[in-house]
């Protein structure tokens, strides 16, 4: 059984069906032959719209950014393990809390997580400095080759080379997350002023300048530092669509406004009673002349100013008596005319926008806008949302001591923005720190009764604080805590749960050889690919990344002829090699009717059964032997 296939052989398959004239077949140096592109005909094919060479063009470039691009696209050699002891609710959760480099994560699940992911929300570092850069793959050179290289002299924290080694580790890290969001998928990064404007430029590049929806604005403290002339007080949020043309509506307006109020609740009124406004701030000022309110009487139709009046108006006990037609000089233009006209029955217009008119019981002329449910916006200031040193506060209080979390409310709201409760949206985080988006995913869910998941991906770096070994630990406690408080304070009884998988090398041994390489007296030795010390699951787990199943699946496990089998979404699993294969191994595995099924190559102990096995379970199960 082969390993998924690498971003690069991926893309030269794509190029193969937009330019077939260019496919052309090479070999590798052990004869193996292999797809490749023909350059040349490419050229040919694309035309004028090629750059090549030294000729001028629009695009950040960077030390290094050749060698992070190739870094991504680097085939997988690593693999998942699960961890049940570091785990909550296992068997049953559809949670993911992965422990290792975010790049191998990326790469593990470009094939299952392909084209399925609603939301990415990242908070990197920023590069101030201070940050903790603890990437094994950073792409580093000695100061003094680089400056040669480069041409620059200066400060180590001022240079070129200071935001090279961080745009190296970030922009192979878009790549491959990019490929993971769904058509309508959304991309959110937490940044401040430091890289800023470097990270705009390589989503641009990523994701394309047209899919850039918007730059929000953080406002991350309350007060102001007056011993200082100019304090920032604010961070950004960059939010990119995988393809601007399928992302819809955002699903919430303003995040500023309780839950409780008109605003929040997709309603904004304006009325003018006797008492005066009812509202002042959002109030319309009624044209000059026009009778506010009045409970019994009559207008006239006049046709010298706005409103124009066109039939006569009659009140009677605060009620229209018959329905009237006037020309509205107000800002929504004819809508109080044909509000009117139509016996003052809510009006609908293209976008499903509902705008009222009425009288109301105390006589006062009424003005109600209401938005569909699909129409939402989304201010682009986020104020209100908390701060860092409230969010730590909250953390301490459950004896967890984390410098500058996210607040939780900023993570929830921007997840219910781009997700709705009747969406199984799976949200993406692969910088977790302190797992600040596993709680704001339970807080979601708590509040409109979705079904959204998460994975988060975490480097198990050293923790200087008390009570934990590493970030990872911390992480994984706050989702513990958290989930126990949504459920307490919400009365919710949502999937709280996660599955640690931690990556490691791969539990199953690559079977590529070319035959010099092995020796007659070791074939035995390469009977069974399996590593010694790896469990069945261990080995189910490398199995489910190998074919592109979610390691979120719930699994079963059973027996079937003596034998522990696992099953996981649709596919199923004999992993144990003891004791030998029979033909009713084949027999009650065909009646489940999975669509995949894996065996171990030890497992069989003659080639009769081994030959015999595709037909003993029937047509349409791929059978794989490890």
């Amino acid at each position: 059984m082969t390993r998924p296939p690498d971003r690069t052989a991926r893309n030269v398959a794509l190029l193969a069906e937009l330019f077939p004239a260019c496919v052309t077949e090479r070999r590798d140096p052990d004869g193996t032959p292999r797809t490749a592109i023909d350059l040349d005909l490419l050229r040919t094919e694309l035309g004028e719209h090629l750059i090549e060479g030294p000729r001028e063009r629009f695009h950040l470039d960077w030390p290094g950014k050749r060698d992070a691009l190739l870094a991504a696209n680097q085939p997988v050699s690593r693999a998942l393990r699960p961890d049940r002891a570091s785990s909550q609710d296992f068997d049953v959760t559809r949670n993911l809390f992965i422990e290792g480099d975010n790049l191998d994560a990326l790469r593990l699940l470009q094939e299952t997580y392909l084209a399925k992911v609603k939301v990415i929300y990242i908070d990197p570092p920023y590069n101030t400095g201070s940050d903790r850069f603890v990437y094994p793959d950073r792409f580093r050179e000695r100061a003094d080759d680089y400056r040669a290289r480069a041409g620059l002299v200066g400060n180590l924290a001022t240079d070129g080379r200071f935001h090279s080694n961080w745009l190296s580790m970030m922009y192979q890290r878009l790549t491959l997350a990019r490929t993971l969001l769904r058509e309508d998928g959304v991309l959110l990064i937490s940044i401040n002023d430091v890289e800023q404007a470097n990270l705009r430029r390589i989503c641009d590049e990523v994701f394309g300048e047209a899919n850039f929806l918007t730059q929000f604005v953080w406002l991350n403290e309350g007060n102001v530092d007056q011993q200082s002339a100019i304090k920032g007080v604010h961070e950004y949020v960059l939010a990119y669509a995988r393809d601007l043309t399928k992302l819809g509506r955002p699903a919430i307006i303003d995040p500023n406004i309780e839950e409780e109020s008109k605003l929040f609740n997709e309603r904004i009124e304006n009325s003018i009673t006797k008492n005066g406004p009812a509202n002042p701030e959002s109030t319309i000022t009624l044209p000059k002349g026009f009778p506010a309110w009045f409970d019994n009487g009559d207008i006239a139709p006049r046709d010298d100013r706005y409103p124009k009046i066109i039939d006569p108006i009659t009140v009677r006990d605060g009620t229209l008596e018959r329905p009237a037609r006037l020309r509205s000089g107000w800002s929504s233009r004819n809508l109080l005319e044909l509000f009117i006209a139509n016996g003052c029955t809510p009006i609908h217009d293209a976008k499903g926008r509902t705008t009222t008119f009425a009288l109301t019981d105390r006589g006062a002329i009424y003005y109600a806008k209401h938005r569909p449910a699909d129409a939402g916006h989304v201010v682009s200031v986020l104020r209100n949302m908390g701060t860092t040193k409230q969010n730590s506060a909250m953390l301490a209080s459950w004896g967890i001591e984390f410098s500058y979390p996210k607040p939780v409310f900023l993570i929830e709201f921007l997840i219910r923005t781009f997700t709705t409760a009747d969406d199984d949206a799976l949200v993406l985080d692969f910088f977790a720190g302190s797992a600040t988006t596993a709680h704001a995913v339970f807080r979601a869910n708590a509040a409109d009764g979705g079904h959204r998941r998460f994975v988060l991906v975490q480097y198990p770096e050293p923790f200087s604080g008390p009570g934990f070994d590493t970030i990872a630990d911390l992480a994984r406690e706050r989702i513990r805590r958290s989930g126990e408080e949504v459920r307490a304070q919400k009365g919710w009884s949502g999937d709280t749960g996660f599955r640690t998988l931690r990556i490691d090398a791969p539990s199953i041994t690559d079977a590529s050889r070319r035959p010099e390489e092995i020796r007659q007296e070791e074939l035995e030795d390469h009977a069974d690919r399996a590593l010694p010390g790896r469990t069945h699951e261990d080995l189910l787990f490398d199995v489910l990344i190998r074919f592109g199943v979610d390691p979120a699946e719930p699994i079963t496990r059973d027996q079937i002829a003596g034998h522990d089998v696992f099953a996981a979404g649709d596919l199923l699993a004999c992993l144990d090699s003891r004791p030998p294969y029979t033909p009713e191994l084949f027999a009650e595995a065909a009646k489940r009717r999975p669509a995949r099924m894996v065996l171990r190559d030890a497992g069989f102990t003659g080639d009769e059964l081994r030959i015999n096995a595709e037909r003993l379970l029937g047509p349409g199960i791929d059978l794989r032997v490890l």
